[in-house]
């Protein structure tokens, strides 16, 4: 009787990981959440100093160079071209300086989700930093952002 009862309390801890593993599992997003841009857009990390990316009401892109608390600093030296939408017929942005914030000469192309890549380069010697990404317009279910600038991290 004892062996019996050791092979099955045995058995349900040999469980126990599989059920902390279970609880733990990846249903398509993360727990921990990113940091939203001052005005609710996604902040792009690869370059210092780091920038906020939005889309406007008008559909222009509008971008706003961050200080180390996130709070806007006017742009210096840096250097910003996009190119967006249909790979067939794609969009070139050129920006003008608006008070802090660049502001794209152009609206983003139509649709839901058009794909947008970024290249930056901070300074004049700098290497050029590429980033790409879709432009998800859809509203994220989970917080009070659109996709493409979502904080609550799950797959987008």
């Amino acid at each position: 009787m004892k062996t019996k009862i050791a092979s099955i309390l045995f058995a349900a801890l040999s469980f126990t990981p599989l059920l902390h593993a279970e609880e733990k599992h990846d249903h398509g997003h993360s727990h921990e959440q990113k940091e939203a841009g001052p005005n609710g857009g996604r902040i792009i990390t690869s370059v210092d100093p780091h920038f906020e990316f939005v889309i406007t009401g008008d559909r222009k892109i509008k971008i706003t160079f961050l200080d180390e608390h996130n709070k806007p600093v006017a742009p210096a030296a840096q250097t910003l071209t996009a190119t967006g939408g249909d790979r067939s017929n794609p969009t070139q942005f050129t920006f003008t300086q608006k008070g802090e914030t660049l502001l794209s000469d152009q609206p983003l192309p139509e649709g839901q989700k058009p794909p947008i890549i970024l290249r930056i380069k901070t300074t004049p010697d700098a290497k050029t930093v590429t980033e790409r990404f879709t432009v998800n317009l859809a509203d994220c279910s989970e917080c009070n952002h659109k996709e493409y600038a979502c904080t609550c991290a799950h797959d987008h």
